[in-house]
């Protein structure tokens, strides 16, 4: 689903009430499986499921996929459907339940999670080396507590960048020079810039999430259970309180109804936000006068990544065909060919990304351009923003408590400590 990767809003129920096995360790290949031994002929029927991409812009490219793959292996047959992107967790609940999931099927992390708990998904660690060619990453983002194996290929990765309005930036004397590469140079930045202005010009533009804890290192998950009310923690939001009481800070942040730091960037009424590379292509669309004004940065801590992968179902009757279908998908040379399409996206690769201009040849929009060369060098280290278990209604509750504590109603400690606590609760 190309419109975003970032944490689903809805993830499907921890309490799937699939008709299929729910053993142990998911399925993986038998060991004399020919997908193990790289042995047998493919033939068959392979179905093949994307989300929200059969239109004008993407079905070019799978039909020639397709028919690449099938020219190559004439006995194979492959049957491509799409889902819409509202309710796909929804569809795939129902194509589990009744027996019918198909045998490729694109999945972001968090739906492949709730198929594998209930032994929908193929093991792919077991087949043969060929995770070795994706981002590690991306390959551990399908790697899930208490199951042993990953479930997915890694397909198109997303990340974050800095984004800087130097226009309002250079009205308190800050030059490109001076942009920080600390998370810490970010709030000294935002105060003075405050400081200079009058509060004029704001860059601290978005509470802390989940993520933002994940970005400064703070480790969020441990031993079953939530651990992110450490000391650093709560020195983490007090900056964002100093960042609030100096005047850096829009209190529309702190509010139920706030659009995002990127809305407000647009509109020309903060300095900073963090987005992904195709950003630029937003600033040129929406908010073009700033397009010559921004620049962009790496992102500064651990880059978050947003995966979405293509995962085999475990219940195929053509195994080997499927897992060489999934493996056709996300190869490198057809990895680089769908991302010139879908630009201010990565590839799943390492190979793609060691080789950004391979796929960013392509782009015209020159700060898009230069955004996604930057970002392509930080994927390695990127890594998913949440623990699997963290659930949207934990991310609401923690987001209103962070909230009271940079209000200054609560402590940060206090607020943290609540978080953690409702956490864990809903995870029992």
């Amino acid at each position: 689903m190309i419109r975003s990767l970032r944490f689903a809003a809805v993830v499907l129920a921890t309490t799937l009430a699939l008709t299929a096995c729910t053993g142990g360790t998911p399925a993986g290949p038998a060991d004399d499986d020919p997908v193990i031994q790289n042995g047998g002929e493919l033939s068959g029927e392979v179905s093949f499921q994307t989300w929200s991409l059969k239109n004008d812009r993407f079905t070019p490219y799978f039909e020639a996929l397709i028919d690449a793959f099938e020219t190559e292996n004439p006995d194979v047959s492959i049957k491509w459907t799409d889902q819409p992107g509202e309710g796909y967790e929804e569809k795939i609940l129902q194509q589990a339940n009744s027996g019918e999931l198909p045998d490729v099927i694109n999945l972001p992390p968090e739906f492949a999670y709730r198929l594998a708990q209930v032994d929908q998904l193929m093991d792919l660690s077991a087949v043969d080396d060929a995770l070795d060619a994706y981002v590690p990453g991306a390959v551990e983002a399908y790697e899930f507590p208490d199951m042993e194996g990953s479930f997915a290929y890694p397909w198109y990765l997303g990340t974050d960048l800095n984004f800087w309005n130097m226009d309002l930036l250079e009205t308190a004397g800050v030059t490109e020079a001076d942009l920080p590469d600390t998370i810490d140079g970010i709030f000294d930045l935002a105060i003075d810039v405050a400081e200079q202005t009058d509060g004029q010009v704001q860059v601290i533009a978005e509470a802390p999430k989940m993520g933002t804890l994940d970005n400064a290192g703070i480790e969020l998950f441990a031993d079953g259970q939530f651990v992110f009310n450490t000391q650093d923690a709560v020195d983490l939001v007090d900056q964002y309180r100093e960042a609030y009481e100096a005047g850096a800070m829009p209190a529309e942040a702190l509010t139920g109804n706030y659009l995002g730091n990127s809305a407000l960037f647009k509109q020309g009424k903060v300095a900073y936000t963090t987005a992904s590379a195709g950003f630029a292509s937003e600033l040129e669309k929406e908010a073009p006068t700033l397009l010559d004004a921004t620049v962009a940065t790496a992102r500064i801590g651990r880059p978050p990544l947003f995966v979405q992968g293509i995962s085999v179902a475990s219940n195929t009757e053509n195994r080997a065909a499927a897992v060489a279908f999934a493996q056709y998908v996300t190869n490198n040379e057809n990895q680089i060919e769908f991302l010139t399409i879908a630009q201010g996206f990565f590839p799943g690769t390492q190979a793609a990304n060691d080789n950004p201009e391979s796929f960013t040849s392509v782009i015209d929009n020159e700060l898009q351009k230069d955004a996604t060369e930057k970002a392509a060098g930080t994927i390695k280290d990127a890594g998913p923003e949440y623990p699997i278990q963290f659930t949207y209604a934990m991310d609401t509750y923690f987001k209103q408590q962070v909230a009271l504590a940079i209000r200054g109603d609560i402590s940060a400690q206090e607020a943290l400590d609540k978080a953690v606590e409702n956490s864990n609760r809903t995870l029992e």
